[in-house]
């Protein structure tokens, strides 16, 4: 608000300019800057933190017996080794029926490495996941909804089932980073196992 006051002695000075001193009082600034502090705090949504959701093991007995067994055309078993190389086969390593042995691969991490195999191997999954966040975008459906719908497409009886596995020489970070990777591809059903003495001799006898 500007105050403009005059300045005289009440007399009339013939050929004299009259003179004014202008004054601006900030203090309405000071009340407007807090009200628009206050109103972006209002509105402005927070945040939200970065976290990543792991299953934890449950402590009640589970009779084994009563789990069916997986097939072995779902199962993608992931193996992660020295110097962040990881194998990968899909099915039994050696089929019990045939005796045939899966053909082991080897891969790295990054967008044409892991993450690739495991996109097309759930396919189906990412397609239907990522019309639902669409759907969500466009406000066809709720936050909940999307939530709900998503975790029930990722749990579906047909999607792959990632068996993670680590070697001695893999390092913490191998592990995370796959783990992200099963974020990332909407893989819903994986399993962090106990490598078997059959896998390790696979890889020693690729010399890799």
């Amino acid at each position: 608000m500007a105050e403009i006051s005059t300045e005289g002695k009440g007399g009339k000075h013939k050929g004299k300019s009259k003179k004014v001193s202008t004054r601006v009082d900030l203090t309405p600034m000071v009340d407007l800057a807090f009200l628009l502090i206050t109103f972006f705090m209002l509105t402005t949504s927070m945040l939200k933190p970065q976290t990543m959701e792991i299953a934890m093991p449950s402590k009640d007995k589970v009779d084994l017996s009563k789990i069916p067994p997986l097939k072995n055309s779902l199962a993608v078993t992931v193996i992660l080794g020295k110097n962040d190389k990881i194998f990968y086969y899909f099915g039994a390593l050696k089929d019990t029926k045939t005796g045939i042995e899966a053909e082991v691969k080897t891969i790295d991490f990054g967008p044409n490495g892991i993450r690739k195999v495991l996109l097309d191997r759930n396919r189906a999954v990412v397609d239907k996941v990522n019309d639902l966040r669409k759907q969500n975008l466009n406000r066809q459906i709720s936050d909940d909804t999307l939530k709900a719908r998503v975790s029930r497409e990722k749990g579906v009886k047909d999607a792959p089932m990632v068996l993670i596995k680590a070697t001695d020489d893999s390092s913490y970070k191998n592990l995370v980073d796959i783990l992200d990777e099963m974020m990332i591809c909407n893989i819903g059903k994986y399993a962090i196992i106990e490598i078997t003495p059959e896998d390790l001799d696979k890889i020693k006898t690729m010399n890799l």
